[in-house]
């Protein structure tokens, strides 16, 4: 009898924590989901370690631009292109 309360004990604590921790992740999913949703209601970009494409592309212009004059070298514009591409 003392190893069926045992065993019934486990499974309601088990049960418990299962549920528990559901709700947590839900609860964070939720509190997540809410926080996207202001910052792009607010106009705020999404972080990113790559530069704006726009940017990026004028960026490289202007090396290729200065490549072009003589001013770069075919070693320094590669690794200045590649920068500018976030490579």
């Amino acid at each position: 009898m003392g190893l069926m309360r045992v065993a019934a004990r486990t499974a309601v604590i088990s049960g418990t924590a299962t549920a528990v921790s559901g709700r947590v992740a839900q609860r964070q999913a939720h509190a997540y989901d809410e926080k996207a949703a202001a910052q792009q209601v607010a106009g705020a970009p999404e972080q990113s370690d790559a530069p704006p494409a726009d940017d990026a592309m004028a960026k490289i212009a202007q090396l290729a631009e200065l490549h072009k004059q003589g001013i770069l070298t075919d070693e320094e514009f590669a690794a200045a292109k590649a920068k500018a591409l976030g490579i």
